[in-house]
């Protein structure tokens, strides 16, 4: 028998309309859906036999199950056919045991999960691959959808515009003018997507694509459709394949519009339901201090949530200040006995260069959840003994001009004093000149590491 999957209302039990119906809230209640599974179905198969055939497909050749997202067709997306999915061979990215990093955190098992390392350098793609497959099944299926559009910080657009780009599907990008990197912004462009560069912020930019998505019958591609979520949630899974299945202690993620803890916990609670594993690890997100509704209210006790006006902040993807899957992130975070915790500018942008000089070349949406491990380390409500693995959003080379600017000591109207600085010694090209500059350099590395 066929996988069955369907929307179905967070807030109204039962309320539930099939993948193929292009809707996003209740027509009820008003409220966010969420992609439902025939758990009953998914259950006759052992969770031993889910893991091996899961085993059997990852990074195959076999397509479209040698992709990591489709990999899991069953628990992801059954309603596309195969010829309809539109795959970039997504997923797979490696997971790096941070062993020198992770010493000077105070965790002695930290990993971190590098989900930049994608087609277009971001966790997005594995989402996008879901919704734009949906979307050539639906216009294969005889419906009318004259293009799909998306509000973005950069990464969103990126993803949306390229897999757009290879089903041949018209996309339209939404991004705040003057508020995402040049790497980010010529994504979309190089693609071919129709780019509107709009002088508001990333909310404005989502309340415009919601508006003219709703009137002229555009599909949405944003977090609120829950798609995305299917494919972000096998981030899960694919870890606990790299792991041959055991569950680590504790997963931070950096947090803007919070779809991706949300994905995450779908993706636990669902294995956990099929027999997969039986226990599940506690989650962290992690806010910039500029953009933090999510740690405010958690301050609380989630009593209040109140959205703000998101102030500048150096992890750009995640200035956000009135995210829209927050019902969904905190009621993940209460089931998983969760955390959250802030970064200042400062603290972010040191951490992301502490990491690179372990080898590593991190976003700076990755620096906020390092700079929170280390804090709640620090506060030893982490423990130092604890597996723990970062959630890596983005690749670092799509934000040259914050690395540039941070070893320049040019971020000051952020607050950020470079305490691991690395600038290029101009010198003569003379062998002597040459030699001495390089001697008393390492010199200075080996006073330094004699006084750590």
């Amino acid at each position: 028998m066929p996988y069955k999957a369907w929307f179905q209302c967070l807030a109204c039990d039962g309320e539930h309309y099939p993948l193929s119906e292009v809707v996003y809230h209740c027509r009820k209640c008003g409220g966010l859906l969420e992609v439902h599974h025939d758990m009953e179905q998914l259950q006759r198969r052992s969770g031993g036999e889910w893991r091996s055939l899961f085993d059997q497909r990852y990074m195959s050749t076999v397509h479209p199950y040698g992709s990591s997202v489709w990999g899991k067709k069953e628990l992801v997306c059954p309603a596309v056919d195969d010829e309809n999915v539109v795959s970039m061979y997504e997923g797979g990215s490696n997971l790096l045991w941070a062993e020198r990093l992770g010493a000077e955190i105070g965790v002695k098992d930290l990993w971190i999960k590098q989900c930049g390392n994608s087609h277009t350098g971001s966790f997005k793609d594995l989402g996008m691959t879901v919704l734009v497959s949906m979307v050539k099944q639906m216009i294969a299926d005889g419906q009318n959808i004259p293009a799909v559009a998306c509000a973005s910080t950069g990464d969103t657009s990126a993803a949306l515009a390229a897999y757009c780009a290879a089903a041949e599907i018209p996309a339209i990008v939404l991004l705040p003018k003057d508020m995402i990197s040049t790497a980010q912004l010529i994504q979309p462009i190089a693609n071919g997507a129709l780019t509107l560069s709009l002088r508001t912020d990333f909310d404005g930019c989502m309340q415009l694509v919601q508006e003219i998505s709703q009137r002229e019958n555009i599909y949405l591609a944003n977090s609120m459709n829950s798609l995305r979520i299917e494919g972000q949630k096998t981030i899960a899974i694919e870890l606990l394949q790299q792991f041959h299945w055991e569950v680590p202690d504790w997963i931070v993620i950096p947090g803007g519009n919070l779809g991706n803890v949300s994905a995450l916990g779908k993706g636990f609670l669902e294995m956990k339901e099929m027999g997969l594993i039986d226990k599940i690890p506690r989650l962290v997100v992690a806010q910039a201090a500029s953009a933090n509704p999510l740690f405010r209210s958690y301050l609380t006790g989630y009593e209040n949530f109140e959205p703000q006006t998101a102030r500048d902040t150096l992890a750009s993807a995640i200035k956000i200040g009135n995210p829209v899957s927050r019902d969904r992130a905190i009621r993940t975070l209460q089931k998983f006995d969760g955390l959250v915790e802030e970064a200042t500018e400062n603290e972010l942008a040191n951490a992301c260069a502490r990491a690179d000089s372990k080898g590593l070349f991190t976003c700076p949406h990755t620096g906020v959840a390092l700079a929170a491990l280390t804090k709640l380390v620090a506060a030893g409500k982490i423990e130092s003994d604890s597996r723990v693995i970062v959630i890596s959003t983005a690749h670092g080379l799509k934000f040259p001009d914050f690395k540039v600017k941070y070893h320049e000591d040019r971020l000051q109207e952020f607050g950020v004093e470079p305490s691991h600085r690395n600038i290029p010694i101009e010198v003569d090209a003379d062998f002597e000149i040459v030699r001495s500059t390089i001697l008393k350099a390492l010199e200075r590395n080996d006073s330094q590491e004699l006084v750590h």
